[in-house]
């Protein structure tokens, strides 16, 4: 099988699991918009490998800001020309609470990101996939092991998480009769900055602090670099990539 390649734009590409996807694309012949909150961030993502000229482009955007997200789909529309792939990983952990603890301006935050941050991109994807020609197009969402199972504390990280998943399956529906396909990739303890503490210590379902084994994330980029290679004919609906012995399968 030939892999496919075309337009991507990666949210979140700053740093962690977004740069390592925004780089894996580009080395597999991928042209990229990178887009996260912080400019020289992006540049530092595109500016590391010896992709062609002009195949990567850093555009700072706000996920959260519905006027943020629409000038960064006229770059795409006016530099790239159409979108074969967003992957959708712009996220925070945002502040930790349970649900009488967390203030609902940190609810909003949380939301405003991980939630319709991933809808608003997907609302102008969703429209430039079925308006282009050839039409059609992947759009790939950033999930968590926590779509599945909470950690401790974690009601508004988990709950846009579990949100996601609606998303996901809702996009994926839709986008039948438009040759758009959408999945999902939960992941757990990959080895990034957000998740530098989980190595040192953290908190059980049981009260207990524990370290937990984290791997590398360029694995997630390869695992997402494959999903995102299918013709569109075929999909990975949802895609699970977790440490091997991290506390996840089993009774907390």
């Amino acid at each position: 099988m030939t892999a496919v390649t075309g337009a991507a734009l990666v949210t979140g590409a700053g740093s962690g699991l977004g740069r390592e996807i925004a780089r894996t694309l580009l080395s597999a012949g991928w042209r990229v918009v990178a887009a996260g909150r912080r400019d020289l961030a992006l540049r530092e993502t595109i500016g590391a490998g010896h992709w062609p000229p002009g195949s990567a482009i850093a555009v700072p955007t706000d996920v959260s800001s519905a006027e943020s997200v629409a000038a960064l789909f006229q770059v795409v529309r006016e530099r790239l020309g159409r979108l074969d792939l967003l992957v959708n990983n712009a996220g925070i952990s945002g502040s930790a609470g349970a649900v009488d603890e967390l203030s609902p301006a940190q609810w909003q935050r949380i939301v405003g990101v991980n939630l319709t941050g991933a809808f608003l991109c997907a609302h102008h994807a969703f429209r430039l996939m079925k308006e282009q020609r050839p039409r059609g197009g992947r759009i790939i969402n950033n999930g968590s092991v926590s779509a599945h199972s909470p950690r401790p504390a974690s009601v508004g990280y988990t709950a846009t998480k579990h949100a996601i998943t609606g998303l996901t399956r809702s996009i994926s529906l839709d986008g039948r009769p438009f040759d758009i396909a959408c999945g999902q990739i939960d992941i757990g303890n990959a080895a990034t900055d957000m998740t530098s503490g989980i190595s040192a210590g953290a908190r059980q379902a049981d009260g207990s602090v524990m370290p937990e084994p984290t791997f590398d994330a360029r694995h997630v980029a390869e695992a997402v670099r494959y999903m995102a290679s299918l013709p569109l004919d075929a999909n990975v609906q949802f895609l699970t990539i977790t440490a091997t012995k991290m506390p996840f399968i089993g009774r907390g």
